[in-house]
């Protein structure tokens, strides 16, 4: 090839290597849940609700509210497997978690070790690797992870309720129970961080709440780290949310990069807000432990 053609020829490819990360990098943007509101029934007993937010910062708000006495409505956490070899439990995205139990509704759960974020390629857990749960995991009635002091569970008992303990411990005969990091409300007041304004940092978040009777769960998640679609919450703004919604109790769940809420759809499981991992929007971090629902469809008129 001729010298003269030999660099525009060299200036196209560098050109299109350096667009191609920029282009699905948009493709990935347009991909995201659209920033409108917007109100339907996923399953029998579960409702989807998503609200837009500007002020104090952009926000989406996806809030699910779950009816726990539901007919065929069931929750599960993701079973542990102590094994040599493995630690509480081997790390799985929340899509994974939903094919593989064949749950209809799924959200990351709790807290977990060990974890780094280093580079789109260079981050722990990834799946199928072993990761431990921090504070109570009980799947099936079989704890498989001890409660921590200071640390919050939400049980769900045999008679189609749920109850979220301050003390870190459940019941006797809780079938499934996940743990978070700090009690938000209690007794329909604001407590803790959740009632400090002046904690200013804001993050991804997933948490869940209960009504005085036990019987409607709501789970609510906000995602982070995407300017002007949706930059994250603190937990005081994530506290009002839940007193909106009527909870009488409510705890705080992992958050950040792990916040994931997916439903399964007519082709396969369906991402409900935006997770981003490794920086990438709409990709699952792999996590420890996950919260699901088995339920009806709806019924067709």
């Amino acid at each position: 090839m001729p010298l003269q053609l030999i660099k525009p020829a060299i200036t196209a490819i560098a050109v299109l290597l350096l667009g191609l990360p920029l282009t699905l990098y948009g493709w990935l943007l347009s991909q995201r849940p659209a920033r409108l509101a917007e109100e339907k029934p996923l399953f029998q007993g579960i409702v989807y609700r998503r609200e837009v937010l500007t002020q104090p910062r952009p926000n989406l708000v996806h809030i699910v509210r779950i009816d726990l006495t539901e007919a065929g409505l069931r929750p599960l956490v993701t079973p542990g497997e102590p094994a040599p070899g493995i630690q509480e439990i081997k790390a799985r995205t929340t899509t994974e978690f939903l094919t593989e139990f064949g749950v209809q509704l799924a959200i990351n759960a709790s807290f977990f070790y060990p974890f780094r974020e280093d580079a789109p390629w260079d981050y722990y857990p990834q799946p199928g690797e072993p990761t431990n749960v921090l504070g109570v995991a009980i799947s099936g009635g079989k704890p498989y992870s001890p409660p921590e002091a200071d640390w919050v569970a939400l049980c769900f008992l045999t008679n189609r309720r749920a109850e979220i303990s301050a003390r870190g411990t459940c019941p006797p005969g809780t079938q499934q129970a996940v743990a978070g990091n700090t009690l938000l409300i209690s007794r329909g007041k604001a407590v803790g961080a959740a009632a400090n304004p002046s904690q200013n940092d804001f993050y991804g978040r997933m948490a869940a709440g209960l009504d005085a009777s036990g019987s409607t769960l709501w789970l609510v998640a906000i995602d982070d780290k995407q300017p002007f679609y949706s930059e994250g919450m603190t937990l005081a703004e994530l506290g009002k949310i839940l007193l909106s919604l009527g909870a009488d109790s409510a705890l705080n769940l992992d958050g950040g990069g792990s916040t994931t809420l997916a439903m399964a759809g007519p082709t396969g499981p369906m991402l409900l807000n935006a997770p981003i991992h490794t920086k990438l929007p709409l990709r699952e971090r792999p996590i420890a432990n996950h919260l699901g629902f088995y339920a009806r469809p709806i019924a067709r008129k």
